[in-house]
């Protein structure tokens, strides 16, 4: 992050991302993981792919990316998040995986290095998000592929609207975000920003994937432990008053959900190439 921004977004710096990084982790492939999967697919990499991860996290496509690819190059601005990507690397004895602590907005690589080129879920909480992609787009190579990945509008995920029913029961000032046509949960805006940044032929898609919970509290740790903005909270208001906000939210959540019941998110897969001449 640029020390002259000063970001509205308490999720464009790294703070509470290094608050849930052990957390994100171990609980956040369970929803990511299909979204990866799909970002690989986009891009069509290849074994000889030199392939750049931006605002990588603990590095769930990174870690898909790796056996198919030749190298991969992993950044986020969280340290504890890129431990634990270096440490997954290591685990599962992946050794074409290079992870280093940066910014999104400006990359510390060549330009016309990488052949694809990934963002999932980070950049879209930039300060600058025009930065984020020109720099993306410089890295690349000519022809080279970028996909960038954003959250669909909460209205359209059952699982999150479950999720922030059980804050809003312990915090009632919690309100269910409503849709932000600036941001890029707008297709148009979406697009737009990536040919401003210089891609061609954009395609913005949404991609859905369903999951299922044992129960109710299998619920709560999955998605309580990989949510930043929980993290937030937790240290706003100390642990005695958290407890007592656990409490409730896993309450609301024993009262609505049910065992196995499948809910489903959306995602927004931005993708565009760079200029082949």
């Amino acid at each position: 992050m640029s020390s002259e921004s000063v970001p509205a977004n308490p999720l464009a710096v790294a703070e509470p991302w290094d608050l849930v990084a052990d957390g994100y982790a171990e609980f956040a492939p369970a929803i990511m993981r299909p979204f990866a999967e799909r970002a690989l697919e986009c891009a069509s990499a290849t074994t000889s792919s030199q392939v750049i991860d931006v605002a990588a996290g603990p590095g769930m496509l990174s870690l898909l990316a790796a056996p198919r690819v030749a190298q991969v190059h992993a950044i986020d601005f969280s340290g504890p998040m890129i431990e634990r990507l270096i440490t997954a690397a290591g685990a599962a004895g992946l050794t074409n995986i290079e992870a280093c602590v940066g910014d999104g907005q400006s990359l510390p690589f060549d330009s016309d290095r990488f052949d694809a080129g990934f963002s999932l879920f980070g950049l879209m909480f930039f300060a600058e998000r025009g930065r984020g992609f020109a720099e993306l787009f410089r890295v690349l190579r000519r022809g080279g592929t970028a996909v960038v990945s954003s959250w669909a509008p909460v209205a359209e995920s059952p699982l999150m609207r479950t999720m922030f029913g059980a804050y809003r029961a312990a915090d009632p000032s919690i309100q269910e975000p409503r849709p932000d046509p600036l941001s890029l949960e707008n297709p148009e805006v979406f697009q737009a920003e990536m040919h401003s940044a210089g891609f061609e032929t954009v395609s913005v898609q949404r991609h859905s994937t369903t999951l299922t919970f044992a129960d109710a509290d299998q619920l709560w740790e999955t998605m309580a432990h990989s949510s930043a903005p929980l993290g937030l909270m937790r240290r706003k208001v100390g642990e005695q008053v958290w407890a007592e906000r656990v409490a409730v939210m896993k309450s609301y959540l024993a009262e609505h959900y049910r065992p196995r019941q499948p809910l489903s998110t959306t995602a927004l897969l931005g993708v565009g190439r760079k200029p082949a001449f």
